[in-house]
């Protein structure tokens, strides 16, 4: 017989860092599957097309969602989907080598956007406007072409907060990035898995994860944008006051129009005391009422999250 090899055990360094990493990688894992329950991301039979950039977010979310592919107690397809805009050293091989590593179907877009923003653009002006625009064109086409259901995009909460306060700042309107929506012509669903996950969360696990980064030469390199401003202000708030961010995105999810201005979203003219208590009255501070957990082990929906294992034998 032959001899049995044993692992070397670890030192407790090592342990420490495997426990870490697996913590992070776990709430990664539930921050996707529970936005995905919340918002109704993923159906059985979907072929999501996971638009892959070569950034440390869409490596995170492609890596995710396999995880979660190989246990759910739904079937889905993933291909993965790269534009590649002919941006100058743009490493064309990087990506086809991870993908066909991991056995992951794929498909490689060539359309040189980049010279069409460089040459609509004035030197020194933003350029994601345009860009954004164009391989939003191109996605959709794509997903088309492929017969893709949903178009799963790699956006985190920490880009809907700065959306929030791009458009207050500038914009002069109350609204974010959602995590899941229809394109303006109605014909696609786009979803937003990494919706709950914080971005330093998604840096620290592409770092242990050692994805194959490819930066952006097209907006990467733009210290003037407004969204880097931002960024940079939110990122202030996180380190100076934790649980900031936390608190402002879950304020997104408890909106109260009563309590905002805006009379098309609430008939302020129609409003008449009465004898009762009224239910959006102004509680101002008060503490928030929780709804009561459903009891241990009481019926709830098939969520992303279970263990297809745990499922056989249900109908």
């Amino acid at each position: 017989m032959d001899a049995v090899v044993q692992k070397p055990a670890l030192t407790d360094a090592e342990q420490k860092a495997k426990y870490n990493f697996d913590k992070l990688a776990k709430r990664l894992r539930h921050g996707v599957g529970d936005a995905i329950d919340d918002f109704g991301m993923i159906e059985a039979g979907d072929r999501i097309m996971v638009c892959l950039s070569g950034g440390k977010d869409s490596y995170t979310m492609l890596d995710i969602l396999l995880s979660l592919q190989k246990s759910a107690p739904i079937d889905f397809e993933l291909i993965a989907v790269n534009l590649d805009q002919k941006q100058p050293g743009f490493p064309e091989h990087v990506l086809p080598a991870y993908l066909d590593k991991l056995g992951v179907p794929y498909k490689i877009v060539e359309e040189d956007t980049y010279s069409i923003v460089k040459r609509v653009v004035p030197e020194g002006k933003t350029t994601c406007g345009l860009c954004s625009r164009l391989r939003r064109g191109i996605l959709y086409r794509v997903a088309d072409e492929l017969g893709c259901t949903k178009i799963a995009l790699g956006h985190h909460r920490d880009d809907i907060l700065e959306t929030l306060f791009l458009n207050m700042f500038h914009g002069g309107r109350l609204k974010a990035m959602p995590p899941k929506l229809v394109s303006d012509d109605g014909r696609h669903m786009v979803i937003r898995p990494l919706a709950y996950c914080r971005e330093k969360d998604i840096e620290r696990y592409a770092e242990l994860r050692a994805f194959p980064i490819i930066p952006c030469n097209l907006c990467g390199s733009q210290t003037n944008l407004q969204r880097v401003v931002v960024g940079d202000m939110l990122r202030d708030w996180d380190k100076r006051f934790p649980g900031r961010l936390e608190s402002m995105f879950r304020s997104l999810q408890h909106v109260v129009p009563s309590h905002l201005a805006d009379p098309q979203r609430f008939d302020f003219k129609g409003l008449k005391t009465q004898d009762t208590p009224f239910e959006d009255g102004d509680t101002a501070f008060d503490a928030l009422e929780l709804p009561p957990q459903p009891p241990e082990g009481s019926l709830r929906g098939i969520s992303i999250m279970d263990s297809r294992d745990k499922l056989e034998g249900c109908h």
